[in-house]
């Protein structure tokens, strides 16, 4: 079976068919550049462009980067304020033509790699950490979803704890992958003494170089790992939420 998913990120958006028995894309995934300002109206155009790309007709599942909650966007750290307290899912449904379900970028990674990656048959608590243009999380207990944890704005050194451990943050301040790695423990040791997790995943796009700088992290009590579907997870998590939701429907 297959269905589209769509991943909204803060530089991308990338999509692809998704063939769920296998848990991976079916086709190569195609991607635009997230346009700035990150408007409703802008983004919407580049989400019609990767379904458009492969002639889509179907379910589509998109994630957002914020919390979403009935298909209602109510935050908007890295994209455009203009997204606050908007019917995405009415919004983007209408612009390309399909139904639409839309969800939280990290919980449909982190959904993914519990169904199909690293997470597969762990209990416990488990903590998937994206990093990016800022930091998602996806919270597991014995599998089960706490959705919209937003993990990322947890304080630290003062500031959101992504503005200072995000893949960006490396990029623009050119840190060494030493300078960044030690940032990252940090910011992980104050995430397990808050849920004391089992288990890290760590993903986003960086998860492909995870030996340059996950033995370099030290103290960390919990198991660390990198996602196994690494950027892909979001767009396979979007699928499986929207397969979930027209299951529902019929």
């Amino acid at each position: 079976m297959e269905i589209f998913g769509v991943d909204i990120g803060g530089s991308g958006i990338k999509g692809a068919p998704v063939d769920l028995d296998r848990g991976d894309l079916a086709r190569e995934r195609h991607k635009v550049l997230t346009p700035h300002p990150a408007t409703p109206k802008g983004v919407a155009d580049g989400v019609a462009e990767v379904v458009g790309h492969f002639d889509w007709t179907g379910p589509v599942g998109i994630t957002f980067p914020g919390v979403v909650t009935d298909g209602v966007t109510r935050t908007a750290a890295n994209v455009d304020k203009g997204w606050i307290d908007v019917d995405a899912r009415t919004l983007l449904g209408e612009r390309i033509g399909q139904p639409v379900t839309i969800l939280n970028d990290a919980d449909a990674a982190g959904v993914a790699e519990m169904t199909f990656g690293a997470g597969k048959g762990r209990t416990g608590t488990v903590i998937l950490l994206t990093f990016g243009t800022g930091i998602g999380s996806a919270v597991f207990t014995d599998g089960k979803l706490v959705p919209n944890t937003e993990l990322g704005h947890l304080e630290l050194h003062g500031h959101d704890a992504e503005k200072h451990a995000s893949t960006k943050a490396k990029e623009d301040e050119d840190l060494s992958w030493h300078h960044w790695a030690h940032r990252v423990q940090k910011y992980l040791l104050h995430v397990e003494m808050l849920f004391s997790p089992e288990l890290f995943i760590i993903g986003g796009g960086v998860s492909r170089k995870a030996e340059k700088f996950l033995p370099l992290i030290e103290k960390v009590r919990a198991e660390m790992v990198p996602a196994q579907l690494q950027n892909n997870a979001g767009i396979v998590g979007a699928a499986m939420a929207a397969a979930g939701q027209a299951h529902a429907e019929n």
